[in-house]
């Protein structure tokens, strides 16, 4: 079974993200949730993004850092959209890592390094319209990735819905959410 460090989105550590990870627990994988935003909890997307410039996404880079600090080489990083910033850091510096899942977000494979490294498999998940998934060049910078990784994946849903994964969020579709489960489970148990 593998070990995952999972990150939360902008709007923090909610009952959804807190949910999400159950269901990999309850799969026998080991799930750590750092909450990079202290206890804060926003119900507006734009509100938690603006706090997440206050608080500079270098600091929230080495909050994650920091709550890798003690926990095995051996993980698997994870993060759901901001959440994608450490995690990705993480899976590209911090030696032994296992594989890396990022939802609704991916940055460039240079972002963080000279590019993805050898050997970590990768999946990248997102809604084929999600404005900030699609627009902002994360599916671009997911595809090329994942193109360079030795094991990469990219798994795109129908839909428009950014954060859909969170069944406490009005954008939550549960059939997407249930696919991202099981494709999730999978490569926790192929890497573990």
């Amino acid at each position: 079974m593998a070990e995952v460090l999972l990150f939360h989105h902008a709007l923090g550590l909610t009952p959804g993200v807190r949910r999400f990870a159950a269901h990999l627990t309850m799969a026998g994988h080991t799930v750590h949730l750092p909450d990079l935003y202290e206890g804060r909890i926003f119900d507006d997307l734009a509100a938690g993004l603006a706090h997440a410039q206050q608080v500079g996404f270098g600091t929230l880079v080495e909050r994650g850092r920091h709550a890798a600090e003690g926990l095995p080489e051996t993980l698997v990083y994870a993060g759901f959209s901001l959440g994608v910033l450490p995690a990705q850091a993480l899976a590209q510096t911090r030696p032994g890592t296992r594989g890396a899942v990022f939802v609704e977000a991916c940055l460039s494979a240079t972002e963080f390094g000279d590019g993805w490294p050898a050997g970590v498999p990768v999946q990248v998940h997102g809604m084929d319209a999600d404005a900030v998934f699609v627009d902002e060049g994360d599916l671009a910078a997911a595809r090329a990735l994942v193109d360079g990784a030795a094991r990469g994946e990219l798994f795109l849903y129908p839909g428009k819905r950014h954060l859909f994964a969170d069944d406490g969020l009005p954008s939550y579709d549960p059939a997407a959410a249930a696919l991202l489960v099981d494709r999730v489970r999978g490569f926790l148990s192929a890497v573990g």
